[in-house]
């Protein structure tokens, strides 16, 4: 069984409209103004802010703060941080 495509093609043409749309609007989010088509001219900061705006959006992130007794510090406490990426 052969794959031809690399996996992250959108077969779907209105997945392919949606899918720029939330590009758009990722990019519009970060300052970075795209065009309809050809972007080449973008820097790779600009690109990746894009697409980390993208993830960002699509994969929440929910954070909890626990405080707990310090183990290394007599009569100290300590914050732990739990993040948690949620995928839909």
């Amino acid at each position: 069984m052969s794959n031809s495509g690399n996996g992250n093609s959108i077969m779907n043409p209105n997945a392919r409209e949606a899918m720029n749309k939330f590009k758009m609007e990722a990019a519009n989010e970060v300052g970075v103004n795209l065009k309809k088509g050809y972007n080449g001219d973008l820097t790779s900061r600009q690109a990746g802010s894009v697409g980390g705006q993208m993830v960002k959006n699509s994969c929440p992130v929910r954070t909890k703060v626990f405080t707990r007794n310090d183990r290394n510090a007599h009569n100290h406490q300590a914050q732990i941080r739990y993040n948690t990426y949620l995928s839909t």
